[in-house]
């Protein structure tokens, strides 16, 4: 992939869940995968709120799993979702304000561009870099659920089966070039932070995740949906694309 595509891809899929990741704890910091921890941990992220699960979902038993695994699942879930939320929402606010200096591409508009907003910038790239791009995060995706290790003394234990939720392994099990072989930390600036520092960003990880995931929909919402979010009306530019269906400029499926 050329250097100007790649860097392009920085703003214009921040989505993805390589970008930027959000702080994962450290293995002596930890979410609980009991109720009763969940619980708790809900009072601290929302006094008012609380415990909330109307659709009881950690009672569901996930294939057939015991209550932890499911919790585990789920916690794993959200911290992930929050992470491609919080990257999204700050890559969508940088690529709507920033012309990127790089010449024009297929759109025949500077790219990426304040002409462009985030989603047509997307509808610009070649289905060559969209390919690279999703099977890169696929990799990704594939290699965390291999926990490259498991059982070791030096090895991740899976999320379902009482590991840390959120917490991504180690490229150690693979050879690289680069010179770091984590996607957190990797200068190692968090190793003398406090237990108590520790739990107090991973719980901030969360709300601000949360509130992330509620930020990037209302965006896409008042782009494609007019009227649909007022307080962004005038700030959004309106987006007659699908984007939910992030090929679908170039390849079609079906009638």
């Amino acid at each position: 992939m050329q250097l100007r595509t790649l860097l392009s891809l920085l703003l214009v899929l921040p989505s993805s869940s390589f970008l930027a990741p959000a702080p994962v704890a450290p293995p002596s910091t930890s979410l609980s995968s009991s109720k009763d921890a969940l619980a708790s941990d809900a009072k601290k992220l929302n006094p008012l709120l609380g415990y909330f699960d109307p659709l009881q979902l950690t009672d569901a038993a996930f294939w057939g799993q015991p209550q932890e695994a499911t919790i585990g699942w789920l916690r794993h879930a959200e911290i992930k979702h929050s992470r491609v939320a919080m990257a999204a929402f700050v890559g969508y606010c940088v690529q709507s304000n920033f012309v990127w200096p790089w010449p024009e591409t297929m759109s025949g508009n500077p790219f990426p561009s304040t002409d462009l907003s985030p989603p047509e910038q997307w509808d610009a790239l070649p289905l060559g870099a969209k390919v690279q791009i999703l099977l890169f995060v696929g990799f990704l995706e594939f290699y965390s659920e291999l926990t490259p290790g498991e059982g070791s003394e030096a090895g991740l234990t899976h999320y379902m089966k009482g590991g840390v939720p959120g917490k991504y392994p180690t490229f150690d099990a693979i050879p690289h070039w680069m010179p770091f072989n984590t996607l957190y930390d990797p200068f190692k600036y968090s190793k003398n932070m406090s237990e108590e520092t520790k739990q107090k960003r991973l719980l901030a990880e969360i709300n601000n995740g949360r509130l992330a995931m509620l930020g990037i929909f209302g965006f896409l919402s008042a782009q494609t949906i007019p009227g649909s979010v007022p307080l962004l009306a005038d700030v959004v530019k309106p987006y007659s694309g699908e984007v939910m269906a992030p090929l679908a400029p170039q390849w079609h499926f079906g009638a």
